[in-house]
């Protein structure tokens, strides 16, 4: 059967478009062994640009049997060469490719907390370098999708533009789009958003916008901005179901006062929303407020990275801001949970309606 996307097509985009790699630099492949097909072609690229592809490729189950072993020193401390290796490669692809979705939902939110906490400096130091994130399709994550492995290739390849003529051109016109977007949302002092169960006002005024166009996230189609970090206003209710660390939280709601979460609850996943927003005092307060617009992912697929890109839709993140966006709020957090405008809801820049049931008004 023959691959969905086709592995040398993708290993050429992240090669070329979202690494821009070239001669001597050293990049950092993290995947498991289930991406062998994209690995190898992804390899080749990067020798044929005269590049190091440094590869750090884990057996699938390797991340749960670490917590299922892992002693207190290793949550706590993290080897200096983990650091070095951040600070001293020029830039980190890595790329999802699980045996199991839900694979550590056994192990407590609370580890996963603290070892997020002890990686923090490895983290910041490699978001000072080129970075980029992506998907290979695995059985697990099309089971998880609800689809066969066959359409849940292609429904990458959609949504990556790989079904393009020129894939890159396709990106650059989504680029061109999303800099209209920007034009219109930058002027703006505040963000309203409207939609069953949610009325929230958030304060953006001088903020950055960052226009992500497949360069870091890939696939993406957003445009992003890290609100004040006191002005979050109201109460919200997120109807896509989020699976960080692969533990199901559904219906979230979530009430804000002067920027800071008042009331959480979760028809699903109550005991992981709870930790997560007691990470640290940087979680409870948001570090992202994020517009969708790749209609070329048309439904949630239980990854984040496709499923906030969905056009249509609004995403907001508990925790760590982006610098980049001139957003302040820290924190070892940045979970984004995604609300759906497309059947009922409306985006407001200050008093300019932006987007209404999916579709945008930028004229």
């Amino acid at each position: 059967m023959t691959n969905r996307p086709d592995p040398a097509a993708f290993a050429d985009l992240l090669a070329g478009y979202c690494l821009e790699a070239t001669e001597q630099q050293q990049i950092l492949i993290r995947s498991t062994t289930l991406a062998a097909p994209l690995l190898l072609e992804l390899q080749r690229a990067l020798l044929h640009r005269g590049a190091f592809p440094l590869m750090r490729t884990e057996l699938p189950e390797a991340t749960l049997n670490f917590y299922r072993h892992a002693q207190d020193l290793h949550y706590d401390f993290i080897p200096p060469f983990e650091f070095e290796e951040a600070k001293r490669v020029d830039a980190t692809l890595s790329i999802q490719a699980p045996a199991n979705t839900r694979g550590l939902t056994s192990v407590d939110p609370a580890l996963m907390a603290r070892y997020a906490r002890a990686r923090r400096h490895v983290r910041n130091e490699t978001l000072k370098r080129r970075w980029a994130t992506t998907l290979w399709p695995t059985e697990a994550n099309a089971q998880e999708a609800g689809l066969s492995l066959v359409d849940f290739g292609a429904f990458v390849e959609r949504a990556l533009f790989l079904d393009q003529p020129d894939p890159v051109a396709s990106w650059g016109e989504l680029r061109r789009f999303q800099d209209t977007l920007i034009t219109r949302v930058a002027k703006a002092s505040k963000l309203r958003i409207e939609a069953p169960g949610t009325s929230l006002e958030i304060g953006v005024k001088g903020r950055g916008w960052v226009n992500s166009d497949g360069k870091r996230n890939m696939p993406s189609g957003e445009v992003f901005t890290g609100p004040h970090e006191a002005s979050a206003n109201g109460h919200v209710r997120f109807g896509v179901p989020s699976s960080p660390a692969g533990v199901e939280v559904a219906g979230v709601e979530l009430e804000f006062r002067d920027g800071e979460v008042v009331s959480a609850r979760a028809e699903r996943g109550q005991a992981y929303l709870d930790r997560a927003l007691a990470t640290d005092e940087g979680s409870r307060r948001l570090g992202e407020v994020g517009i969708g617009t790749n209609f070329g992912i048309d439904r949630p697929i239980g990854a984040i990275l496709f499923d906030e890109k969905i056009g249509g839709t609004v995403h907001l993140a508990l925790g760590r801001s982006y610098p980049e966006t001139g957003g302040k709020n820290v924190s070892a957090l940045h979970w984004d949970l995604i609300l759906d405008l497309r059947e009922g809801g409306r985006l407001w820049a200050d008093d300019d309606l932006v987007q209404q049931d999916g579709r945008f008004f930028l004229g």
